[in-house]
Formats: C-alpha cells, structure tokens, sequence
C-alpha cells in the first residue's frame, strides 16, 4: 500500500485501529519526499528524526493498546512563516535565515496535542508577499502537474507538498489568497478562515488585519478535519474570535437541497481564462443538480478590491516589519560604519525586491500628508466592501467564484509587472477584507492538464457551510482524486 497516496481521514483510520503503524506511515512520506524535493523543491526544512520519534512513541501506544490522540501519527507539512520551537522559521526570507523560535504558534500546539507530526516546514514568497512563490530568497518551487509553472503563493510550498503526495495535509497562511489561489493552482481543498477564527499567535505578521491560518487538503473532509483542531479562542490573540467551533466533519452530509448560491455579476471579467469560465459555469450546473439554487448577487466595490488591498495589506507590512533591524534577532550585515549605516544595509541586504516594494508602498501611504488620501481612504472603502458582502449574504447562503481568473502560470511571466501579479489574487482579495471565509476546490482542468479551482465563499463563521457545499460537489464530481504524473 502507497501510505503517501492517502488522505488524512484514511490515515487516521487505519492508525486509530491498529492497521498501520505510524512508523511505517511517516518513512512512506519521507521516502517519497527523498524522491521529488529536488524536482519539486517543496520545503525549506525537514525534521525527520522528531517525527520519527514520535512516531514511535505512538506506535508504542499502539502496542499497549492505549487510546490514541485523533491525528496520531498523521505526516503534515508547515508553511515558514508559522513559528516551531527549536526549528527554523525563516519566512523564506535572508533576513530570518537563522531565526529558530523559543515558542510553539499556537496552531502548533494544537496540532501536538491531536498528535500530528511535522514532516518540515515549507518554502513561501517571502514573508507570504506574492502570488506564485518566485519571492522566495531560496528557491522557487514548482507545480506537480507542470514543473514549468508556478505552483501559485505566497502558501506554494505547501500546496505544491499536499498535490505531490509528500505529506498527508498542511497549514498555509492566508492575507489575499494565499491559500485558496496556490490550493486552486495545485487542484487541492484550500480553506481560508473566518478572520479570528484561528488563532495567529505565532505567526509572523504580513498585514494583522487580514492573515489567517487555514489548511491545504487533499480533499475537503481533511480541510474539516484540520480546521476542527487548529480553530478555537486563544487568549493569547486579542483578535480570535470567543464562539463555538462546530464538529465540521460531522456537518458533511451532502445535503444542499434549497441552499442558495449566489453568483456575483462582477466576477465575470475580462481576461478571464475561457477554460477556467467554462468550468466555473458547469461547477455551478452540478450544485444546482444536486438542488441548490442559483441567485444573482451583486458584490459593487468589487473593482476597488486590489486597489484597497494594496494600501491597506502595504501599510500593516510597513509597520510591522520595522522590527527587522539587525539589533534583537535575524540577520545583521557584517559591515557598517555606525548605527544607522548598520540599520539600513541590514534590510538593504536581509529583504528582496517585493518586500521592499510593498514597505515603501505602506511607508508612503503612511506617511504625513498621504494618510488621508490613500490608507484612511482605503479603509472607508473597505467598509463599503464588508457591507457588500453583509447585503449579498441576505440574498444566499453562499457564493460562489472563480477562485482565480487563469490557470496556474509559467515561471517569469508575471514577475516583470507587478500589477500582473497582483490581479492573480482578484477574486480572493476581497474575502480578506471582509474577512470572511473562503474555500477552493478542484472543478476541472484545463487541455493542458492544469487545474480549476472553484471558490465558495460563506457568511462569518460558517465555515460549516461552505465545507459542506464543497464536499457535496467532491461527492458528486472527481476531479479531487485525480494526481498529479510525477
């Protein structure tokens, strides 16, 4: 039996019985890891001795036929921007390279305490700023269904690791899309949170209004069953949410007879990859076969999105990336000549080219005489497009999108224009703002063999909703258990 080939439902199952070993599961992933990290180029760190290590101690249990934590044993994947004690978290980046936290994010501790097992901690656009993983100051990862395409960011390393097989799950983090775009590049579940659904105690800030940790999946019963262990109040964030967590995996009953989708008028645009409009539509035909009902919304603030976003998410990352200084931690430049020279060639040195350009993006909007015209602006208009979605959720349950407008893109062909880019995340960054949940599922795939993604987008905290939405198209279609050739 090909153990990597598994979901983590399965997994645990033949685990929670006593049919596998947990040994036997995690060097399956660590030989398939040795067999496409260099094709793939999925993770910045590996930690095959812990996880082997607890992998025994589970197996032990076994043998005393002990109760198991819920995800005993189960190989995950981390995204480098989430904080493990005594590992590297280096957010791809020069200027953390060295960094290795004293502390545990508390998703980590949460995953810990179920007894999942990290594999390794997985390469990201630097400091998660990007659309297609090129940020990275290490390597570029690459796509499983075509090495020559990107496989979408800033979580790429994560989504490329769950399409390939080299783990059974992973976490990402997500500001405008960089779950739900890498999870549609790659053809995999991708979940993005309510905001303050999951703690982000432990994980390095981008934009604090807008980052949240959410799961890549193989299928949309694993993205149930990670978002159950990791969301919940956490004292330690003053922005997590105190309400109740609902067993999601419980609420996948296939059932959305009468449920209403709401399909936005704007999100039809041009330029919009014909094959990826053609799937959409067709996705949409299954809902309604399986008894949904199709209601046309309207989401008007839709064309100021990318524009708010990037004075909004550019002025957060401004400030809170002034800490990198080369006083309390991370790298400092070998040369300087006195305080300030030595400020400012450490970040002159530790930060690439897009980090750079966002902080003077922020520092601009930021500063005296700006402010007004451009980032309190931007967050009037940020209102206006939360209360867009308030007024198209009293019309439907759910919505439903394009989770991108193209597929997965070559390597280099965006990088020479930024704003290029940055409409990748167009149909994702408006969920951040809102802040409201959003998930990709694989509805097809293009002539080339590249995936679809499909997004549904639910009301605040009803993140059971669009599992259950999501789960009833798996259900009803195939696409997720396709693979990549590799």
């Amino acid at each position: 039996m090909e153990l990597h080939r598994l979901t983590i439902h399965e997994l645990r199952d033949l685990i929670q019985k006593g049919e596998v070993s947990p040994v036997r599961v995690v060097q399956d992933f660590l030989v398939r890891i040795g067999q496409m990290e260099d094709q793939i180029q999925a993770f910045n760190t590996l930690t095959p001795r812990t996880a082997v290590g607890f992998a025994k101690k589970f197996e032990e249990m076994q043998a005393r036929r002990e109760k198991l934590p819920p995800l005993a044993g189960v190989p995950l994947a981390i995204k480098d921007v989430i904080c493990t004690k005594g590992v590297a978290t280096t957010c791809s980046s020069r200027i953390l390279e060295n960094y290795v936290p004293p502390y545990n994010a508390t998703v980590m501790a949460r995953l810990n305490a179920a007894g999942a097992l990290m594999l390794g901690k997985t390469n990201m656009d630097e400091f998660a700023m990007g659309s297609s993983t090129e940020n990275s100051a290490f390597k570029k990862t690459r796509n499983p269904w075509n090495l020559g395409c990107v496989p979408g960011g800033s979580s790429g390393g994560s989504a490329a690791a769950v399409a390939a097989d080299m783990c059974a799950g992973a976490l990402g983090s997500d500001t405008g899309g960089s779950i739900r775009q890498p999870g549609g590049f790659c053809g995999i579940a991708a979940l993005k949170p309510t905001y303050g659904r999951v703690s982000r105690y432990g994980l390095v800030a981008f934009a604090s209004s807008l980052d949240q940790i959410g799961p890549l999946t193989k299928d949309v019963r694993d993205a149930a069953i990670l978002l159950k262990v990791i969301a919940g109040h956490d004292p330690l964030d003053s922005t997590s949410a105190n309400v109740p967590v609902p067993d999601y995996e419980a609420g996948l009953t296939g059932d959305i007879k009468g449920l209403r989708v709401g399909i936005p008028s704007e999100y039809s645009i041009p330029g919009m990859d014909p094959e990826v409009e053609s799937a959409i539509h067709e996705a949409i035909r299954v809902l309604e076969g399986l008894g949904a009902v199709q209601e046309k919304v309207s989401l008007p603030h839709t064309d100021y999105a990318v524009a708010t976003y990037y004075l909004v998410a550019t002025a957060e990352a401004s400030s809170n990336l002034e800490r990198y200084d080369g006083v309390k931690y991370g790298y400092r430049t070998p040369r300087s000549e006195h305080l300030i020279d030595m400020y400012m060639k450490t970040r002159r040195e530790g930060f690439g080219p897009e980090v750079k350009r966002r902080i003077m993006l922020g520092t601009y909007a930021l500063s005296a005489g700006y402010y007004d015209a451009y980032y309190l602006k931007a967050l009037k208009v940020r209102t206006l497009i939360r209360q867009d979605f308030t007024e198209a959720f009293k019309r439907c349950d759910v919505i439903v999108t394009p989770t991108s407008p193209t597929p997965a893109f070559k390597f280099g062909e965006k990088t020479d224009d930024p704003l290029q880019m940055y409409l990748s995340d167009i149909f994702t960054i408006s969920g951040n703002l809102a802040g409201v949940p959003g998930l990709n599922v694989n509805c097809g795939f293009t002539k080339s063999g590249l995936p679809i993604g499909l997004q549904v987008i639910g009301k605040p905290f009803d993140e059971e909703t669009i599992l259950r939405v999501a789960h009833a198209y798996e259900q009803a279609t195939s696409w997720h258990r396709e693979r990549p050739r590799l």
